[in-house]
């Protein structure tokens, strides 16, 4: 079983790390850059870049999701043991994102609007995504047993992605749920209080539709024909990633579209199925980087920020984008952004080491500081 060797597993840190690279380096340049410096083709690169981390995050959220699923199904815990369990990690994981929008709204008072408390952010999605797919497997294993339950499982899934970005873009366009309370309506499209779908949140449309296809290739991935051929499924993967991408171009191309408003970069679901085969390929290159590359060779920056993103992500925010920010916002070139950005990132780095080195040994540095003094 694929769970039971964390070797095997660390291709899935190593994607973690590199989300947490890609997010450093668009959230620097975003908060940091002159007007001027923004304009040019570099800046615009680096925030295509910054289209990457939400989708890996949630991307590996569902595969994640799918190693303690299966892990739980394996111990014949019942569909309902199964879900409280993970239901209840989804639910820790929003209340730390609404945790996290009270702090920046706490370091920031005097000038951050009472509204940024109600934010969609990244970790409430995460945290909703997971509450949501413990639902959908709750269902599933409730309804089927045995053999039937993986494929059953693989194809709930993946129904539940596609259908979520189907729904997109009538939902931010002609099927706004207007008549809910902003606070609510932002959940579904990000429309915060601003009267329009904002670009920057990340509501339930399309954003856990990434999740979803991640708990799929979790389920796909721990299969026993997937475990006898590794390898094989791994290239599979990422040649499905391949024919994705070059489906969802042939469709963007035709004359005539589904949607009355099509907004390619936002909504359509031709851009999430090219985000989610460029996902499929880099899980490849992961897992071939993490066994065949320079993965095993020892200490790996992007496996250390990895098992560590959480707290990384949370950090790095306030010394990027809050009052604490180690750069002045919106007027330096590149030169100084960047060396800001190498900054943050052997910065959280060391965090991250440190981390990890220290969980777990809290309550004997709490003895070794209470060691009353030797006598001299």
């Amino acid at each position: 079983m694929v769970a039971s060797n964390p070797s095997r597993l660390a291709y899935i840190d190593w994607m973690r790390g590199l989300a947490c690279v890609l997010m450093f380096q668009t959230h620097c340049y975003d908060s940091w850059l002159s007007p001027s410096a923004r304009q040019s083709k570099f800046f615009m690169y680096s925030q295509l870049g910054g289209t990457f981390p939400a989708p890996l995050f949630l991307f590996l959220a569902g595969i994640s999701f799918a190693l303690v699923t299966e892990k739980l199904w394996k111990k014949n815990l019942p569909p309902a043991q199964i879900a409280h369990a993970t239901i209840r990690r989804g639910a820790e994981i929003f209340a730390f994102g609404l945790l996290f929008r009270l702090q920046e709204y706490l370091i920031a008072w005097g000038w951050a609007p009472l509204s940024d408390l109600l934010r969609v952010d990244i970790l409430n999605t995460i945290g909703l995504s997971m509450m949501l797919m413990g639902a959908v497997c709750w269902l599933v294993l409730s309804l089927h047993c045995g053999a039937q339950a993986r494929l059953a499982l693989v194809l709930a899934s993946a129904g539940t992605a596609l259908l979520i970005s189907l729904l997109t873009p009538p939902l931010w366009t002609t099927w706004r749920p207007n008549w809910l309370p902003w606070p609510l309506e932002s959940y579904i499209n990000g429309v915060h209080n601003l009267g329009t779908p904002q670009a920057g949140l990340f509501p339930i449309f399309p954003w856990i539709a990434f999740a979803f296809a991640g708990l799929a290739s979790g389920f796909i991935l721990q299969s026993q024909w997937a475990r006898q051929r590794e390898t094989l499924t791994f290239f599979l993967a990422g040649a499905a990633g391949l024919v994705f991408i070059a489906t969802a171009r042939w469709l963007d191309a035709q004359p005539h579209q589904l949607y009355a408003i099509y907004d390619y970069w936002h909504t359509s679901p031709n851009f999430w199925l090219i985000r989610v085969g460029m996902l499929l390929v880099i899980l490849t290159a992961s897992y071939a980087w993490s066994r065949w590359g320079a993965g095993p060779w020892g200490f790996s920056p992007l496996i250390q920020l990895g098992q560590a993103s959480l707290l990384v992500y949370w950090v790095h925010i306030e010394f990027v984008y809050g009052r604490f920010s180690i750069l002045p916002k919106h007027s330096v070139g590149f030169r100084t952004a960047s060396l800001g950005l190498l900054t943050i990132f052997l910065a959280m780095l060391l965090l991250a080491f440190l981390r990890t080195r220290l969980k777990g040994h809290g309550a004997e540095m709490l003895a070794w500081f209470r060691r009353p003094a030797s006598a001299h």
